[in-house]
């Protein structure tokens, strides 16, 4: 007998297939009443969250009979962990499998902001090497000081990344680890000791709008962001404002507040890469995502403790 679930949302198709195969599945998104599916679905035991859609108070009281909320990725910030907590229902998420992904993502947002191979790219494809001569020069990443906001699993998979290319490591978080790393033990400290600030931080309230005004002060006219953690992260009309005048040098952002809507006036930049959100975009780590999200809802209808549980 196949075990009820709620999937809230499209995502990964491998992922969906096996959740319907495996599962008696309800599909949120795809009701047209969803108050009346909800409703149908009300003996519900196991939720499978996909993308930006909230699961709060109000969705965990519309299924009652709620144990599992098993995500789809690390980010648990679209979840209400304390609403959760307080109805005892299990949140689980997919954390390690995509470490290796991200961390490759965030070192190719380095080198493409820091060389501008993507411009150089375009200079090429536009016709203007023969026209115009030799592209224009750019900015060595070895050598350079990375700040790492947020050294976690992934952080510390970047900071390998980055001392094999040559770069200082630095790092804030909330406590001081055990690491070969230099710490500083405020986030403004740590951007005016830094050429890269790398965000790596979850989202959530308690880090909205952290890269501010005055955290970009600090990095000044030399420095660079790197965002592949959440855009709610920095103050994202801000940090447009600082590439727009050049108060800093240059970012990259596979995240962003809104997505998948980007101002557009990124898009004139020529100090910006841009990424639509593919640090875990590959065919192996979905995967590898999907079946963990999937072991945990199996662990807990056997009655045997989830693989991830979310503290």
């Amino acid at each position: 007998m196949k075990h009820d679930i709620v999937i809230t949302a499209q995502g990964h198709k491998g992922t969906l297939e096996r959740l319907q195969a495996e599962f008696s599945a309800t599909k949120l998104w795809e009701a047209p009443d969803r108050d009346a599916a909800l409703k149908a679905a009300a003996k519900v035991r196991g939720l499978a969250h996909f993308g930006h859609s909230k699961v709060d108070g109000k969705l965990m009281d519309a299924l009652p009979k709620l144990e599992i909320v098993a995500n789809f990725g690390v980010g648990v910030d679209q979840i209400d962990l304390e609403a959760a907590k307080k109805r005892k229902i299990i949140v689980t998420n997919t954390p390690d499998v995509l470490n290796d992904c991200v961390a490759d993502c965030a070192m190719a947002l380095v080198l493409n902001t820091l060389r501008k191979f993507p411009q150089s790219e375009s200079y090429l494809r536009s016709g203007f090497w023969p026209a115009k001569g030799p592209y224009p020069l750019t900015t060595s990443v070895g050598g350079k000081t990375l700040g790492v906001l947020g050294l976690g699993r992934i952080g510390e998979a970047i900071a390998r990344r980055a001392a094999a290319f040559g770069m200082k490591i630095r790092y804030h978080n909330r406590n001081k680890k055990d690491v070969p790393y230099a710490y500083d033990a405020d986030l403004v400290t740590l951007a005016k000791n830094s050429d890269v600030l790398m965000i790596v931080t979850p989202g959530g309230a308690e880090t909205a709008k952290l890269v501010n005004a005055k955290v970009l002060d600090a990095l000044g006219p030399q420095g660079y962001v790197v965002n592949v953690a959440r855009g709610s992260v920095v103050d994202e009309l801000v940090l447009l404002r600082y590439l727009q005048e050049k108060k800093i040098a240059g970012a990259g952002l596979d995240v962003f507040e809104h997505e998948p809507n980007v101002p557009a006036e990124f898009f004139a930049l020529d100090n910006a890469v841009l990424f639509p959100h593919v640090a875990s975009a590959t065919v192996e780590t979905r995967k590898a995502m999907g079946d963990l999200q999937v072991e945990n809802l199996h662990l807990h209808f056997a009655g045997k403790p989830v693989k991830t549980p979310v503290a």
